[in-house]
């Protein structure tokens, strides 16, 4: 049984990355149609990226399947995503392909490895975050204004106010438990590629993106939220009357080298919990 749930739950978050560059229009991410926003990154450089980091989710799917305490587990899979962030640099020489998913779906396969463990409900995952996370902002990007060599994130947070992965962690990822997965998961009509894109256009028009503000500004991150969410209230790819600006917020994105790196991360958390819930929770009612 222990063996079967650590390499289950490596293999969903393979495919969970998988799918997530493999969808498209992706809006500036890269793409096996375009590189999108980027130039010094492709389709393969995200498959070889993605391969090398299997290793690290299975060690941090074992840390979790643990009776340890929930900050000794956190702890434990905090320093094997170090590791696994050292080996993704190595692979791909010294570009940053899945920095921000390491973390995030790092912490859904270890929450949900411990209540696999403790034979919990799916609904406990989000709480599980949230209790694994508590404090990570005030502890991570407090008194950042004696500390040199910020990183991108501390930086926004110092300019922006904005808490990014680490606030959405110690919220227990609300933008995925309230609201993505439910898009994801409801969206089945339209093939797997367009539901991929209209729920990456849902988490858009949500999501504080801190890569967009690291490479951009608030402004063009408000943009891109009311344009995306207004292509959603349309009924997005259920209306094909919508392909077209689809595809030109597609085009803009491209063009203006913008990227919402942190909404992938979050699709790649949602197709992972969808795996997840229809594999190991399939009676639960609840989200």
């Amino acid at each position: 049984m222990y063996n079967d749930i650590i390499f289950k739950l490596s293999e969903f978050a393979m495919e969970a990355m998988i799918y997530e560059v493999s969808c498209f229009p992706s809006f500036g991410l890269v793409s096996p149609i375009s590189s999108g926003s980027h130039t010094d990154m492709d389709y393969f450089t995200f498959v070889n990226s993605t391969t090398t980091l299997n290793r690290y989710f299975l060690e941090m799917a074992s840390a979790g399947y643990s009776n340890d305490p929930i900050n000794k587990i956190f702890s434990k899979a905090r320093k094997i995503g170090e590791k696994a962030e050292e080996a993704m640099y190595i692979k791909t020489k010294g570009i940053n392909t899945h920095k921000g998913m390491i973390f995030v779906l790092g912490l859904g396969i270890t929450a949900s490895s411990k209540i696999l463990y403790d034979g919990g409900s799916f609904n406990e995952i989000s709480k599980l975050i949230k209790n694994m996370t508590t404090g990570i902002v005030e502890s991570e990007l407090k008194n950042l204004n004696t500390k040199t060599n910020l990183t991108h994130g501390e930086k926004i947070f110092l300019e922006y106010g904005v808490s990014g992965v680490r606030g959405e962690a110690e919220m227990g990822f609300p933008i995925v438990f309230d609201y993505s997965l439910e898009l994801y998961n409801s969206t089945k009509i339209l093939g797997q590629n367009n539901r991929l894109v209209q729920t990456l256009l849902g988490i858009m028009s949500q999501c504080q993106d801190t890569t967009i503000l690291h490479r951009h500004d608030y402004d063009t991150l408000l943009d891109l939220q009311k344009n995306s969410k207004n292509l959603i209230n349309l009924g997005g790819l259920h209306n094909s009357d919508n392909i077209s600006e689809i595809n030109n917020l597609n085009y803009h994105n491209e063009k203006h080298g913008i990227s919402p790196g942190g909404c992938a991360d979050l699709l790649a958390l949602t197709i992972f919990l969808s795996k997840l819930k229809k594999y190991y929770f399939p009676l639960n009612k609840k989200k």
